[in-house]
């Protein structure tokens, strides 16, 4: 039984640190590049990133996310380093 509690409590904290630096950011939406498959975003800090709020240029996962996005919409986004570039690889308006 005991053992049964240390990997629950084991895979509890694994699951919730995962989740603790997959946080989310504000955003808002300040110019789209559909043909370019980029995005430009003024962000809050991404600490997954180590990164200060800013505006910057990021490029997007799939071209599909631009789709029905608008200039000034509030986003709610994810960006990690894919092959080397700032990636946006999830978008919630």
């Amino acid at each position: 039984m005991k053992t049964v509690a240390i990997a629950t409590f084991a895979v509890t904290f694994v699951l919730s640190t995962s989740f603790a630096s997959a946080q989310s950011v504000n955003g808002t939406v300040k110019k789209i590049d559909a043909e370019q498959g980029k995005v430009t975003i003024d962000h809050g800090p991404i600490k997954k990133l180590d990164m200060d709020a800013m505006t910057m240029v990021f490029r997007v996962a799939s071209p599909d996310m631009l789709k029905g996005l608008k200039t000034g919409d509030k986003i709610k986004f994810d960006a990690d380093r894919v092959d080397g570039a700032i990636t946006v690889t999830n978008l919630k308006k």
